[in-house]
């Protein structure tokens, strides 16, 4: 499977069903105001701009939804808060909340090599088996990949003997 089905199989079944209810409805709510309508310079337009009038801005309120759709899928496979998220990115003016979900998102949550419980990021031991994750730096604590000749957050030098594989 490609990893862009993928990503669509985290968009709700709720949220394809309310934007496909959602196009129908406006897609019929313009071409009866194009149909039946009085004005004289809509009579007079190409058909073919009719027809755009009539698609163009549905398909842009089924895009809305279904990406305020992924961002609730997305943010709740993150383990964030994906109400708060959800209801930022439809209240939100002009998408905005959309794209700070996408600057701001955590990373996917890896799973534990002792027990297979997906973890946040950060975390140096597993909560749930104990379970080594990182090496803790000798000086702070805190924990640092294989590879690192020195500690990202407080910068001590790191011996050969503390750097072990995660």
């Amino acid at each position: 499977m490609s990893r862009f089905r993928e990503e669509l199989r985290v968009i709700p079944r709720a949220a394809w069903i309310v934007a496909g209810i959602l196009y129908v409805a406006i897609v019929c709510l313009l071409a009866g105001l194009l149909v039946f309508s009085n004005d004289p310079g809509l009579r007079g337009m190409p058909v073919g701009l009719k027809m755009l009038m009539i698609a163009i801005p549905p398909l842009m309120m089924f895009a809305f939804v279904v990406l305020i759709g992924y961002v609730y899928g997305d943010a709740r496979r993150r383990q964030m808060r994906y109400v708060m998220w959800t209801l930022l990115a439809i209240f939100i003016p002009d998408a905005i909340g959309i794209i700070l979900y996408f600057i701001l998102r955590d990373a996917l949550p890896k799973p534990c090599p002792g027990c297979a419980t997906p973890l946040k990021a950060g975390f140096i031991f597993c909560p749930h088996c104990g379970t080594a994750l990182l090496k803790p730096c000798p000086n702070c604590g805190r924990g640092v990949e294989a590879g690192w000749s020195h500690c990202p957050h407080c910068g001590a030098k790191l011996a050969s003997s503390s750097i072990g594989s995660a």
